[in-house]
């Protein structure tokens, strides 16, 4: 197999379960700092590549202050005040939830999802209902078509994808579709890791701005109790995006970086994976360590291979 155990769950010191992936840390100077797994391999990244498509936006011309701008480059819980700027976005384009082609979901935090209740799932409330919005607004701004906005050959999808192949230094030889119903582009790990590197250390005031408005609002990039949104605020200067399928992408102002997959899609040891990675680049963070229990006796724990 391509992949390496990045983790493992230990009890009384035999490991009962172990979660397989690819890792890829970049020291500051670009150099590699740890690779697990085969980098060459070629993975879905799913939302981690929020900045990116927000980033030709901008370049497109998109104008957002940075609290909605956060929002266009988010996976958001679809809280109240979620749904509330979203609405914003769409209405600086002329447009109501009507124009929004994302599936259908209920919220994605659980704490809103529970305030949700029964209430049947509507476009707006879906994660990546910021990101479409923005994307409308963007089509607006363009005078281009709306009607087929997530169509992969739209000039709006060909700017995303032509703003990650800058980034990340790779062509991109397959064109899927997101659960959002965005396209959805086949990038390497050490792809999606040089792209995030490149983007954090970009003097581009369009890179710079997306990334900046996510620092300076975790709550819209994810929400309250999500771990994109604490790791920002617990690790000043931290940029953070987490995707679907547990891919994870974090980097920090000088350079450092760090991207991995779990295998398996397994959310299970995300949180631990980012912060084995972060400290494994020198980034101490508040992490407590997730312990196995015996009845009411510690007797094992969730740990990184590294």
């Amino acid at each position: 197999m391509s992949d390496a155990v990045l983790a493992e769950l230990v009890r009384s010191e035999i490991v009962e379960s172990a979660h397989r992936g690819y890792l890829v840390a970049l020291n500051a100077d670009g150099s590699e700092n740890l690779v697990l797994g085969d980098s060459s391999h070629f993975i879905f990244p799913r939302s981690t590549v929020k900045s990116f498509q927000a980033a030709a936006m901008v370049r497109h011309g998109l104008e957002l202050e940075p609290r909605l701008l956060a929002l266009a480059a988010s996976s958001h819980s679809g809280s109240p005040t979620h749904i509330a700027a979203v609405r914003e976005i769409l209405a600086l384009a002329g447009l109501d939830d009507s124009a929004l082609q994302c599936m259908l979901d209920k919220p994605l935090g659980e704490k809103e999802k529970a305030a949700y209740g029964d209430a049947a799932p509507t476009r707006i409330a879906m994660n990546c209902s910021g990101k479409h919005a923005a994307m409308l607004l963007t089509c607006v701004v363009n005078k281009w078509p709306i009607a087929n906005y997530l169509d992969a050959e739209h000039p709006l999808q060909q700017a995303c994808k032509s703003e990650l192949e800058e980034l990340s230094g790779e062509k991109i030889t397959l064109t899927s579709t997101d659960g959002c119903g965005a396209p959805l582009f086949l990038i390497s790990i050490m792809g999606l890791a040089r792209a995030i590197r490149a983007i954090t250390l970009s003097s581009e005031p369009r890179h710079q701005d997306v990334l900046s408005a996510s620092r300076a609002f975790p709550e819209m990039v994810a929400g309250d109790g999500r771990a994109t949104t604490e790791m920002m605020r617990d690790v000043a200067g931290l940029y953070m995006k987490d995707g679907a399928e547990a891919v994870a992408v974090a980097s920090l102002p000088d350079g450092r970086t760090l991207v991995f997959k779990i295998s398996d899609g397994s959310l299970r040891p995300l949180k631990l994976l980012i912060h084995a990675g972060l400290a494994r680049l020198g980034v101490a963070t508040s992490y407590k360590e997730e312990k196995v229990l015996g009845g009411n006796a510690v007797v094992g724990a969730l740990r990184a291979t590294f």
